[in-house]
């Protein structure tokens, strides 16, 4: 039986239901569009959230509150509030986000090694895109 499997299951009525693991929802939250440069921008030291803002660039502080507080949640950013005022409020890593770097890591290789050979074939694939809409008139 493969894992594809173990994730899809039938319904009493024949049609197919989500099954939704511990695992992967954990998966679906560490593969989020911002978590990876969230938590690679984190691995580098501590930062409050207008710091991380501008680290990060292009992303919504509303994306950003949200990101960080699925994070937390899950166990990978800690956040501390100190009690001053205004509140200082600083996201760090936990160990379990230290660990998520190592598995990281390597992704973030292999995006580095081939970066080029996916932007051309998007080129190509963008180019056949815009031929065939140019045919299709």
């Amino acid at each position: 039986m493969c894992y594809t499997h173990l994730m899809v299951r039938k319904s009493h009525n024949g049609v197919i239901a989500h099954t939704h693991s511990p695992e992967m929802s954990l998966l679906d939250t560490i593969s989020g569009k911002w978590t990876g440069i969230l938590v690679f921008t984190l691995a580098q030291k501590t930062m409050r959230h207008g710091e991380l803002q501008r680290a990060i660039g292009g992303i919504s502080q509303k994306v950003l509150t949200q990101t960080l507080r699925i994070l937390e949640r899950n166990g990978i950013v800690s956040r501390k509030v100190y009690p001053i005022i205004p509140p200082q409020v600083e996201y760090c890593l936990t160990p379990l986000g230290i660990s998520l770097i190592k598995v990281l890591t390597p992704v973030g290789n292999w995006a580095r090694k081939h970066h080029m050979e996916a932007e051309k074939a998007r080129k190509q694939y963008d180019k056949g895109l815009h031929s065939k809409r140019e045919s299709a008139r």
